[in-house]
């Protein structure tokens, strides 16, 4: 049942590209003694973790799957460190490996990964003995769009380091990237390949993933409905109610709320929905802040799938829809930013949020944070930004004063510099970890 010796074999393979995530990981199996790698499908979960096991059970094989549950002490047998793939699928392993962490199994033991969370959820969480790491779509670092000469680990020390740095990536490149998506398998594919890819991930979301998350979806055009509707929201604060009233289309029927909050449930529990939650903190200068997640697919390839968006149509400049100003090539944009920014953030161990007053007059589309300090990042669909551009910045300074510790605009443009208020201007493709 047990693969051995997959690491050694996996190490081998010259096609593995070393992701941002991996220095995590290999920091925290030399002092734990069980990690679970979660992502949406396909993000390259399997693929990461066979660099470092020598023993795996792939519990998407219906055979594996059906020996583990008639003898579970089989997933801890086995040259360590043991990967157990697709958890979820027999949500009684995680059970399992707790109750070795409990035992006592040293570092580095035991690596699970997960492209859902189970409807029925293990008795214990895990808390204490298994750590979980988040896997998203590759980020434009790791695509290879440009080599990073501004870190993102270093704007979080507050010492306002000049950056510089100048990059030939253009318009017509980050619209490619867009278009692409960071799922490792098609990075490699173009036109109607990659087209047809992104469609049939689309549609095992809605005619297998539903099923095996616990789900039975009756109506499946209402559900595509639905998400195409979410994908217009993209980078936009719209209420759900408002994308439940675009998902009735033309046809003038609009689902339901408990159908509606049934899809949403099982869309985050597959990591399909991944918005950035609302910065709330305690301080009663910012007592007037909107709660309201900023909404972002998996992936924005997923979103200009789901709308039908092409290259030429985005550079014609789309409109955003009903939901937010601009075109959906800005919003487009802003979640291919936000997606690199979180897996930056992620290995500084910061966290990642975004600001919005209650009335709408001031926002900051990324807040990262790490040990009461800020890093606040406004995301421009421009080469150069101006004064207009960066007043949610200087006014949230005003506000933060030192807990403040950088501000940036991440743009379009060829280079990167401070401008004379000290505020970072970034190409995107020049941000790094």
């Amino acid at each position: 049942m047990a693969q051995q010796g997959a690491a050694q074999t996996a190490r081998s393979r010259p096609s593995y590209q070393r992701r941002i995530v991996d220095d995590e990981l290999d920091e925290l199996l030399t002092g734990l003694p069980a990690v679970a790698i979660e992502g949406p499908r396909a993000v390259g979960k399997t693929a990461t973790a066979m660099q470092r096991v020598r023993t795996a059970y792939r519990l998407d094989d219906e055979a594996q799957r059906v020996i583990a549950q008639a003898d579970l002490t089989r997933l801890t047998e086995g040259d360590r460190p043991i990967l157990i793939d697709e958890w979820q699928r027999l949500p009684e392993s995680f059970d399992r490996v707790r109750r070795a962490v409990d035992a006592g199994a040293p570092p580095g033991s035991f690596l699970l990964t997960g492209s859902a969370s189970p409807k029925d959820p293990p008795t214990h969480s895990g808390a204490g003995r298994i750590v979980r790491v988040r896997l998203r779509p590759m980020t434009l670092a790791e695509r290879g769009a440009d080599t990073p000469t501004v870190s993102l680990r270093r704007l979080l020390s507050g010492d306002r380091a000049p950056v510089s740095g100048r990059t030939s990536v253009t318009l017509d490149r980050y619209v490619e990237e867009i278009l692409r998506s960071g799922f490792p398998g098609f990075q490699s594919l173009a036109g109607r390949l990659l087209r047809a890819q992104l469609d049939g991930y689309l549609a095992g979301i809605v005619d297998r993933d539903f099923e095996e998350a616990g789900q039975t979806v009756r109506r499946p055009q209402v559900l595509r409905r639905w998400m195409s509707a979410y994908a217009a929201a993209t980078s936009s604060v719209a209420s759900y109610e408002k994308i439940r009233d675009a998902a009735a289309g033309e046809t003038g029927a609009t689902p339901a709320k408990t159908t509606v909050q049934a899809y949403r449930d099982v869309l985050e529990r597959l990591f399909i929905l991944d918005s950035v939650p609302a910065w709330l903190p305690t301080a009663n200068r910012f007592a007037q802040l909107a709660s309201p997640p900023r909404h972002h697919l998996a992936d924005p390839a997923l979103a200009a799938r789901l709308l039908r968006a092409d290259a030429a149509t985005l550079l014609a400049g789309q409109s955003a829809g009903p939901f937010r100003e601009g075109t959906l090539l800005g919003a487009l944009f802003e979640s291919l930013v936000t997606q690199s920014v979180r897996t930056y953030a992620q290995a500084a161990e910061a966290q990642v949020s975004h600001l919005r007053t209650s009335r709408g007059d001031h926002e900051v589309d990324l807040i990262v944070e790490r040990d009461g300090g800020v890093l606040a990042i406004e995301v421009k669909f421009a080469q150069v930004p101006n004064d207009r551009d960066t007043r949610h910045l200087r006014w949230l300074e005003a506000r933060l004063g030192s807990r403040l510790l950088d501000s940036a605009v991440i743009t379009t443009g060829p280079a990167a510099y401070r401008r004379s208020d000290g505020i970072a201007v970034i190409p995107a493709a020049l941000l790094g970890p």
